[in-house]
């Protein structure tokens, strides 16, 4: 099979030969579907998300590890990174059709976008934050804090204000895979970058693995995840006081994901905090949704390890996740809290 083959649509994504990693399941819902889908599990009354006629589907595939998705509304479709085949792709509501939107992409990882629409990514060979502008030109945000290269930019998202916040973990130096090994100059933290100075600023440094971030609809607090587990540590989301450009407090909101991880997250404009799951038990590879005081009420049952995720559609009620080789979807009954 040729490239040209390859880029003919999510069935070609299909027949490639990574998605053998994934079981080869077919593409569109899931074997075995009926409704209402077992595979959306909720645990509390407040988990209102589930649509009885809706299910799980998978709408692409043939990716080693998809990771940082993200919605444009404006353009109908949705972009997300294969770290370790070093490229972007991006998928149209429309008909379906994947093709790369980006190769090399500098093995990206997370992707979001500012309030101008543009796009946000996150790079570990290169170290930096970037902004692609309308017209395709990048625009290098950030590679470098007190003259030392950052790690690896892993997730990112942008504030009402212009803020930039991103997490720097190091996992794009670790190794070869996701990035080039390279030794850690700086400490695991969250930053913040100025939108008028251009300056960053450290806003957590007190974590393992800082990796997902996601703000609260108000905008009052920021979630994040500490993906580190062993050596006596267990993966966890902490939720912190946002005080204009200044965060307080870092209460633990939730640490029941042993012996799992979880790795990004996305909030509802209810407030409840959806995460993915996987890295242990295979019947805990989702989603998960939690109520804005930490309870767990709701699950989302996929058949691989889940990465990352974001709200989409024309009215930001579909769920999209990224899981292994695989992208799935499902509509909610609930609209992600991220603009635009």
């Amino acid at each position: 099979m040729n490239r040209r083959d390859v880029l003919t649509g999510a069935g070609a994504f299909a027949a490639g030969g990574p998605e053998a990693l994934g079981g080869g399941l077919p593409l569109g819902p899931l074997p075995g579907t009926r409704y209402p889908d077992p595979r959306i599990e909720a645990l509390d009354p407040r988990f209102k998300a589930k649509i009885g006629n809706a299910g799980i589907e998978r709408i692409a595939t043939g990716f080693r590890w998809a990771e940082g998705p993200v919605y444009f509304r404006d353009g109908g479709y949705l972009l997300w990174s294969d770290i370790p085949n070093n490229r972007m792709l991006r998928w149209l509501e429309e008909d379906g059709h994947v093709s790369v939107f980006r190769s090399p992409s500098h093995y990206a990882n997370g992707n979001t976008r500012d309030r101008e629409g543009r796009l946000v990514t996150c790079e570990h060979d290169t170290r930096r934050v970037t902004r692609t502008e309308p017209d395709g030109r990048i625009t290098v945000l950030l590679d470098r804090f007190e003259g030392k290269p950052l790690n690896a930019p892993n997730d990112v998202v942008v504030a009402s204000d212009g803020g930039i916040w991103f997490t720097d973990p190091g996992y794009g130096i670790d190794g070869h895979y996701e990035g080039t090994k390279a030794a850690a100059e700086l400490p695991t933290r969250v930053y913040r970058l100025d939108p008028g100075t251009g300056r960053a600023a450290v806003m957590v440094e007190d974590m393992a693995r800082p990796n997902g971030l996601a703000f609260s609809p108000d905008e009052r607090s920021l979630y994040v995840v500490d993906s580190a587990a062993g050596d006596g540590r267990r993966a966890h989301i902490r939720a912190f006081a946002v005080e204009g450009s200044r965060l307080t407090g870092g209460r633990v909101f939730a640490d029941d994901v042993a012996p799992g991880i979880t790795d990004g997250l996305r909030t509802d404009e209810d407030g409840n905090v959806w995460c993915s799951m996987g890295w242990a038990d295979p019947a805990e590879d989702g989603v998960r949704c939690y109520a804005p005081d930490g309870s767990l009420i709701g699950k989302i049952h996929l058949p691989e390890t889940c990465a990352n995720l974001c709200f989409g559609g024309l009215k930001r009620n579909r769920l999209f996740m990224t899981a292994s080789t695989s992208v799935y979807a499902l509509y909610v009954d609930a609209q992600g809290a991220q603009r635009p």
